[in-house]
C-alpha cells in the first residue's frame, strides 16, 4: 500500500479535505546492545534519567511494502537464481512485508506515537532496557518455478530503498527454502492464459459448436482450482478444472455471461505447461435460453427503466473528518490503530488501542484480519460437487481488491490508501484507492427523557469504518471493520455479486437448488469466513496476561431459590487449554466469550475484558466424510483459541491449494493442547451463512450482511460514550427541513363517512 499518494478525497462533492499530515516523529539514535553492556545509569525506570536523541524515521515496521521495496525484493531474488533458466522461470505469487516480533513493534510504537513514550517500550526482566535502533525492513516472497514446478519462500532484507525511484537500493537474501509437495495460489495471469488455451482447443471448439456456439468470443472460461478429492489432485501437478459459460450478445461488454452455464463438458488443464491434458464432452445439456432478466446494467441495457424518484442524498462534513492520518497510523476520537494490507488477507488492522483518560493508551488487539474464506456447494452433481473454493488461500483476497476511486463505495470525507502488488512475472502493479477510511452516522448512541420534566438527553452515534471490496470470479465481498464511540469493534462482511449457476435439461428440476429462470438453477451453498484476532487486552508491551472465559446463561432449577420460576444467571467457565477452547455458538444459552486481563481490574475489582458476541452463524452441512473438510477441518467449530505462535497464521496452512492436508493447520495446532490460563491468546472465529438462493438474488444479489462484535466487558468503569457531546443540529429550528406530507383529497364514499 502507498502512503505517499494518500489524501482525503471527498466522494463526488461530499465533504472537505483534511489538513496535510504532520511529519512523523523520531526514533532513538543508537544501536542494539546486550543488557550487560548497558551502563548502570541507563538501567533506571523508563521515564527517569534516560536521554533520548531523536533521528528521522520514515517507515513503521508494520507499514506495507512500497512499490520501490517490492521492486528491490523481486530483483534481489531474481539475481540470486542459479542460472538464466532458473531466473527466467521465476513467477512471483506474493510479496509482503515480514511483520517483526511484537517487542520490535512495541519499540517502533514508542517512537512513532508522538511524543516519545517510554511506557510503550518492551519490558525486560533486567529492567527497562531501550534498544535504540529498529531492524531493517524485510520482505517475504512466495515464488513458483514454472520449469521445475517448485514453490519456494524467500526472505529479503531491504537495507536502503529510495522511496520514489528505487535507486541506490539494496536487498540481501536472508534465507530461501523450497517447500515440497505444495501448490501456491493461482494468479490472474494464469487464469487469462488458461482461458485462451481452452478456447483454442479443437475438441472444445467442436463441443461448443454442438451446442450452437461458433463464436469463441462469447465463451467465458473460469479456471477453478481442483481442490483435493483423490490422489489425482495431488500437488505434484499444477491443475485447474475450468467452469464454462457463454454470453448471448457480443456487442454488450457488461452482459451477464454467468446466465448461460455450459454443462456436460469436462476439462483438466495443466497450469504449469498450459496444456489441456484431459477433455470429455460427457453429456449434452442444451444452453439455457437467453433470460430477459439476466442483465443488471442501467436502464435500457437491461431492458428496463431506472426509477426516477430517487432524490440526491449528500453527506457533508464542512469542517472535514474527525479522524487524523499520519502515514498508516489512524487516530479517531479515542481510538488509534495502524492500517496494513497483504495480498492474501487484504485489509489488516494493527495495534488497536483506546486512549482512556488518565489510564492512557490501553491496548485491545495486536492484529485483526480475515485470514480465510471457504465456499462449499451442496449439489452432488458434476461439476458443482467440486466447488469448494478457498478464496484467500487459493486466490488471494487482497490481490483481487477493487479500485474505489471512480465510485462512491463510501460517502463523506474519505481517506483512500493505495495497494501495491507484484504481478506473476515480477512487475509491480498498484490498486489505487484500494482501502476506504471514513465516518458514518449510525443512528442513536444513547437517549433518556425524564417523564416528569420532559427534559431529554440524546446523542447520535458515529462510527469509523475501514473497508475494502474484492471480486473472486462471480461473487463480490466487502470486508469492514467498524469502530464505535462506546468502545465496540464490529467486523462485517457484505456479500453480493452473481450466483454460480447450473443448466437444466428441459423440464428438469433439482432439489439441491432453486430454479431461477427456464433452464437455469442456482445450487445451495455456504459461505464461511475466518477472522483471526491476536488479542492484547490491557497488555503492555512484553506482557502476556490474557485468558478466555466462556459465558453461558443458565435457567435456575425450580425450588427454594426459584419459587417464581423466573430465575436465570450467567455462568462462567475458564477455557484452560486449547483442547477445551474448541467451541460452538449456542443461541439457547446466549453463549459468548470474554478475553480478560488477569492482572488488571476495574473499579469493582473485576478483571477487565472484551467479549466476542457472535452474530448469525452456522456449521458445515456436509457430512464429516466430505473431502473438502480434509482441507477445511477448521470449519467444524465456530471458535478456536490458540496460544500465539508467529508461524501459525492461516487456519488451513499456508498452501491449501491441492493439499491433502496432513499435519498442518488449525485443527493440528490445537493438538499440542497448550495452556491458555495466562498467555498471549489468539481467537479464530469461524462464521458463515447458508445460502438457499431466491429469485430476488437474480441477476445480481442484494447485499447480505454477516459478522460479529468485540464489545468492552468491564474494560471501562462506566459507559465510555457518556462524554459524547450533543449534536449541534439538535438545537436548530428544524421546521424548514421537515418533510411535508402530501395528502390528496379523497371524496367521501358513503353517507356514514360523511356523518363521521
Amino acid at each position: 500500500m502507498a502512503s505517499a499518494s494518500q489524501k482525503t478525497t471527498p466522494c463526488a462533492h461530499h465533504g472537505a479535505s483534511a489538513p496535510p499530515p504532520p511529519k512523523l516523529l523520531s526514533a532513538v539514535e543508537s544501536v542494539i546492545r546486550p543488557v550487560d553492556s548497558i551502563p548502570d545509569t541507563a538501567k533506571k525506570p523508563a521515564n527517569k534519567g534516560i536521554s533520548v536523541t531523536p533521528r528521522s524515521e520514515t517507515k513503521h515496521p508494520l507499514d506495507p511494502l512500497s512499490a520501490a521495496e517490492i521492486s528491490v525484493a523481486v530483483a534481489t531474488v531474481r539475481a540470486a537464481g542459479a542460472n538464466p533458466e532458473v531466473r527466467d522461470s521465476m513467477r512471483f505469487i506474493e510479496v509482503a512485508s515480514v511483520e517483526p516480533e511484537k517487542h520490535v513493534v512495541a519499540l517502533a510504537d514508542a517512537y512513532f506515537f508522538p511524543p516519545f513514550q517510554p511506557s510503550l517500550l518492551p519490558r525486560t526482566k533486567a529492567g527497562p532496557v531501550i534498544p535504540m535502533k529498529l531492524p531493517p525492513r524485510r520482505a517475504r516472497l512466495v515464488v513458483y518455478n514454472k520449469t521445475s514446478n517448485e514453490t519456494s519462500v524467500w526472505i529479503v532484507e531491504l537495507s536502503s530503498v529510495h522511496a520514489v525511484t528505487g535507486r541506490a537500493s539494496q536487498g540481501r537474501v536472508v534465507s530461501s527454502q523450497v517447500i515440497p509437495d505444495v501448490q501456491p495460489p493461482m494468479d490472474a495471469e494464469e487464469y487469462a492464459e488458461c482461458e485462451a488455451i481452452v478456447k483454442d482447443f479443437p475438441p472444445f471448439i467442436e463441443a461448443m459448436k454442438r451446442r450452437g456456439i461458433d463464436d469463441m468470443d462469447l465463451v467465458m472460461v473460469d479456471p477453478w482450482c481442483v481442490g483435493y478429492h483423490s490422489e489425482a489432485d495431488a500437488p505434484s501437478r499444477r491443475l485447474a478444472k475450468p467452469l464454462i459459460y457463454c454470453r448471448t450478445d457480443s456487442d454488450c461488454p457488461m452482459e451477464n455471461g454467468y446466465a448461460r452455464p455450459v454443462e456436460g463438458i469436462y476439462v483438466l488443464v495443466d497450469m504449469q505447461n498450459m496444456v489441456v491434458i484431459e477433455f470429455e464432452d460427457r453429456k449434452f445439456v442444451p444452453l439455457p435460453p437467453p433470460d430477459p432478466l439476466r442483465n443488471y446494467t442501467p436502464g435500457e441495457s437491461r431492458g428496463g427503466v431506472d426509477r426516477s424518484d430517487v432524490k440526491p442524498l449528500e453527506i457533508i462534513q464542512p469542517e472535514g473528518p474527525s479522524f487524523r492520518v499520519r502515514g498508516y497510523f489512524v487516530e479517531w476520537q479515542k481510538w488509534n490503530f495502524r492500517i496494513g494490507f497483504t495480498p492474501r488477507e487484504g485489509l489488516v488492522i494493527h495495534s488497536v488501542a483506546y486512549v482512556d483518560g488518565s489510564r492512557g493508551r490501553r491496548p485491545v488487539a495486536h492484529r485483526l484480519s480475515f485470514v480465510e474464506m471457504v465456499v462449499p456447494y451442496g449439489d452432488p452433481n458434476e461439476p458443482h460437487y467440486r466447488k469448494n473454493a478457498f478464496d484467500a488461500g487459493e486466490d488471494g483476497l487482497g490481490k483481487n481488491a477493487h479500485s474505489l476511486k471512480k465510485g462512491c463505495d463510501c460517502l463523506g470525507s474519505i481517506k483512500y490508501f493505495d495497494a501495491h502488488f507484484t504481478n506473476f512475472t515480477g512487475g509491480v502493479e498498484t490498486i489505487e484507492n484500494c482501502v476506504c477510511l471514513h465516518e458514518e452516522d449510525h443512528g442513536i448512541l444513547w437517549k433518556h427523557q425524564d417523564w416528569r420534566t420532559g427534559l431529554a438527553e440524546v446523542r447520535r452515534s458515529r462510527r469509523l469504518t475501514v473497508s475494502f471490496f474484492c471480486t473472486v470470479a462471480n461473487y463480490e465481498y466487502g470486508f469492514y471493520w467498524h469502530f464505535y464511540q462506546d468502545g465496540k469493534i464490529e467486523a462485517e462482511v457484505k456479500l453480493t455479486g452473481i450466483l454460480s449457476l447450473g443448466a437444466l435439461q428441459p423440464g428438469e428440476t433439482r432439489k439441491y437448488g432453486t430454479t431461477i429462470a427456464p433452464g437455469l438453477y442456482a445450487p445451495v451453498h455456504q459461505h464461511f469466513f475466518i477472522a483471526r484476532m491476536d488479542m492484547s487486552v490491557d497488555c503492555k508491551p512484553g506482557e502476556a496476561y490474557n485468558q478466555v472465559v466462556e459465558v453461558n446463561v443458565k435457567v435456575d432449577e425450580p425450588g427454594e431459590n426459584n419459587i417464581h420460576n423466573n430465575a436465570f444467571y450467567a455462568e462462567e467457565k475458564l477455557l484452560r487449554s486449547e483442547a477445551e477452547a474448541t467451541r460452538d455458538c449456542d443461541p439457547f444459552s446466549a453463549r459468548h466469550w470474554i478475553v480478560r486481563n488477569t492482572r488488571t481490574v476495574n473499579r469493582t475489582g473485576q478483571l477487565t475484558g472484551y467479549k466476542l458476541v457472535p452474530g448469525s452463524n452456522c456449521l458445515p452441512l456436509a457430512r464429516p466424510e466430505a473431502k473438502f473438510l480434509r482441507r477445511a477441518a477448521f470449519l467444524k467449530h465456530n471458535l478456536w483459541v490458540t496460544r500465539y505462535a508467529p508461524d501459525e497464521k492461516f487456519p488451513g496452512g499456508e498452501f491449501p491449494n491441492q493439499n491433502p492436508r496432513a499435519g498442518e493447520g488449525l485443527a493440528t495446532w490445537v493438538k499440542q493442547n497448550r495452556s491458555l490460563e495466562e498467555s498471549d491468546v489468539v481467537l479464530w472465529y469461524v462464521f458463515g451463512i447458508t445460502h438457499v438462493p431466491r429469485l430476488e438474488d437474480w441477476p445480481v444479489m442484494p447485499v447480505e450482511h454477516i459478522g460479529f462484535t468485540l464489545m468492552p466487558h468491564g474494560f471501562f468503569n462506566c459507559s465510555p460514550a457518556v462524554d459524547v457531546p450533543p449534536n449541534p443540529a439538535c438545537e436548530l429550528d428544524t421546521k424548514d427541513s421537515e418533510v411535508k406530507e402530501v395528502v390528496a383529497p379523497k371524496p367521501l364514499q358513503s353517507g356514514l363517512l360523511s356523518k363521521l
